[in-house]
């Protein structure tokens, strides 16, 4: 069962799906397909919440989802900078929002990057890394994705609510 766009309650741990790929094509692939299920919410910004250890696809996860929405800048880590914001000229969003939390203490520190008018827009698609390090802040309907394995094979889990 795919769960993908607009959810309402409360979070469990719950893996609605898992995804293994075997290659980085089959990754990318899968991130596509993901990009093109997403449906944006109507009263706020579409938030996916990626979580992993290092080197478990993260940001490459976050890389396929802004070509596929038509970003032209390069999308790189933004782990010393923390926030990017970059165009989409494709899709159903207007700007993707990409935040590496893995430096930050808590949620109170996304307030200095103007975390309530990010999450308030609802053509933004925010893609945050380390969501685990500003748990407070996450939306309740946040899309939750955590990533493992390396090299050519990882297990994508989408987790949903009971």
């Amino acid at each position: 069962m795919r769960i993908y766009g607009i959810f309402s309650g409360r979070w469990y741990n719950r893996i609605v799906e898992k995804i293994t790929t075997h290659s980085l094509i089959e990754f990318n692939a899968e991130a596509a397909r993901f990009a093109r299920d997403l449906i944006p919410r109507a009263d706020g910004a579409t938030v996916v919440a990626l979580s992993g250890d290092l080197g478990a696809g993260k940001t490459t996860f976050t890389q396929r989802l802004a070509q596929e929405f038509g970003v032209e800048d390069q999308v790189n880590s933004p782990t010393f900078v923390i926030e990017k914001i970059y165009a989409c000229s494709q899709g159903p969003f207007v700007r993707l929002v990409h935040i590496d939390a893995y430096r930050l203490k808590g949620a109170h520190e996304l307030e200095v990057l103007g975390w309530k008018e990010l999450v308030g827009d609802k053509g933004n698609l925010i893609l945050i890394e380390w969501p685990e390090n500003v748990t407070d802040a996450i939306p309740t309907d946040a899309i939750r994705v955590s990533l493992s394995g390396h090299d050519n094979e990882r297990l994508i889990n989408y987790h949903g609510q009971e």
